[in-house]
């Protein structure tokens, strides 16, 4: 049974409690102001703060981002903590899509310079990156022995068979690879499922968008990340694909058992757990690894594409024309973090379900490029207005295990956004505003019109006042290609 009679009290302007009652260990933490709070209570989403705040060895309160939404489990924006040796892992937790994430490409070209030939370049990147659902690379289909390389190497197998440049890895979050992938614990299916899909983009919310730098909020911390007045940019948002679903879906249903052998009381079937301890939990943190570091390479190698598409189109390499990678940074993971609790450090087992990593200037694990500054934080809007980039802050350290939100967050279903495009011309209206859009189907595009997002605007200033990230810059797009 899910906790009743669950209650939100205003804690300040950006910050609203979820009292412990009943079996919850610990109070939910929702960062939200006076406009976007009615939307978060308009879904099932602080329930399942509450529920998540019932599982075993919880450290800290369970956390709600501003771009908060009804998900599986735990709520889209949702992060938690969990002591080693009480604590669980839970599927529910990191999601279906393992390492859903954005890696950011900047460049010295500007928008005036990209502009005329910006639809042959969209026509190309549609051309070079499969999208869509099921979409896989025909030329480029790998046997089991490679697709194991690449679950134990990430980005780096990618690097080392020519898809980016080796300097990459030292901007991507664990230099693209995390520790302890264990592809034995891996079905057949999910390895199958691998074989043809790394360097596509899949569907959904899914998208490469082709930019530019619209506003600068800090002039030092945008000139240490590259990222000047008007100069293009390029957004990769994808994840592990069909390999990473069946992972989860595979481990759903060993965690339903392993909550009863190890006597978890569940609020919802959905967060089915097992003790951080157990054998259970090995497996999955392996598999789970392990599709992370597909995701890295995938994305890898989509940025790879993209540099060549510019090239192509732009008639200069890709070092002539500044194309570095900015960061690239995981939205749905678990990972071994140290994080004082209660005056004292700890190792958690650290749950983001579409929440970013935000940690401070200083921090051991921000790139040396960025340590004065901050790690690069990631805020795509949706495809017709906004995006912004921010960086992490002591704030977000302390506050909320170094995390904060990944995104706008859905207002809408899929079906209700169809029904809203329903009779429109969305593309064109897009094109009316200097937006090229490129898309595998209409029904994609219909699906993520800007009014089934919050305005990422206010999503980000939320975090900005609250302190749990620093605004930077304001992306604004140019051109957008959607699975």
């Amino acid at each position: 049974m899910a906790v009743e009679g669950y209650k939100l009290e205003r804690i300040d302007d950006y910050r609203w409690r979820v009292p412990k009652t009943g079996p919850m260990l610990t109070d939910g933490l929702v960062f939200a102001d006076d406009e976007l709070i009615p939307h978060i209570q308009g879904d099932k989403s602080l329930q399942q703060v509450a529920n998540v705040a019932c599982l075993p060895g919880i450290q800290g309160p369970s956390i709600a981002m501003p771009d908060i939404h009804w998900g599986y489990g735990f709520p889209i924006g949702g992060v938690a903590a969990f002591d080693l040796e009480k604590g669980v892992i839970s599927p529910g937790g990191v999601g279906y899509d393992i390492n859903c994430g954005v890696r950011l490409l900047r460049s010295d070209v500007t928008a005036d310079e990209l502009r005329p030939r910006l639809a042959r370049l969209m026509d190309r990147l549609y051309q070079n990156v499969p999208s869509g659902v099921g979409a896989s690379r025909s030329d480029l289909k790998l046997n089991r022995a490679q697709v194991i390389q690449v679950l134990r190497k990430g980005a780096a197998w990618a690097v080392e068979d020519g898809y980016g440049w080796a300097q990459d890895l030292e901007r991507i979050e664990a230099g693209g690879a995390l520790a302890g992938a264990e592809p034995e614990y891996m079905s057949q299916r999910a390895l199958e499922r691998g074989r043809a899909q790394v360097g596509t983009l899949g569907s959904g919310n899914h998208f490469i968008e082709i930019g530019y730098v619209g506003e600068v909020y800090d002039e030092r911390a945008a000139a240490a990340l590259g990222l000047w007045q008007g100069t293009v940019t390029a957004f990769i948002h994808s994840g592990s694909r069909g390999l990473g679903y069946q992972v989860c879906d595979d481990y759903l249903k060993t965690m339903l058992r392993a909550s009863e052998k190890y006597g978890i009381a569940l609020q919802d079937r959905q967060l089915c757990s097992a003790p951080l301890r157990s054998d259970e939990a090995k497996r999955y943190l392996g598999a789970m690894r392990g599709a992370a570091n597909y995701a890295f390479c995938n994305r890898q190698m989509m940025g790879h594409r993209v540099r060549e598409v510019f090239e192509e189109t732009l008639g200069q390499s890709a070092e002539r024309l500044g194309l570095r990678l900015v960061y690239d940074v995981a939205h749905n993971i678990a990972k071994f973090e140290t994080h004082t609790v209660n005056g004292r450090e700890k190792e958690l087992c650290v749950h983001r379900k579409g929440a970013t990593r935000a940690f401070p200037p200083g921090h051991p694990e921000v790139p040396e490029a960025y340590r004065e500054v901050g790690q690069p934080i990631f805020i795509p809007g949706d495809m017709g207005r906004y995006s912004y980039v921010l960086v992490g802050t002591e704030g977000a350290y302390r506050e909320t295990f170094g995390s904060t939100c990944h995104g706008a967050g859905r207002m809408m279903s899929r079906k209700q956004a169809k029904r809203t495009a329903k009779g429109r011309a969305i593309v064109r209206e897009l094109e009316d505003a200097g937006i090229l859009i490129r898309a595998a189907s209409r029904a994609t595009v219909d699906e993520e019109i800007s009014e089934a997002y919050k305005d990422v605007k206010d999503v980000v200033q939320v975090v900005h006042r609250a302190g749990i990230g620093k605004m930077v810059v304001q992306l604004k797009p140019l051109g957008v290609l959607k699975g």
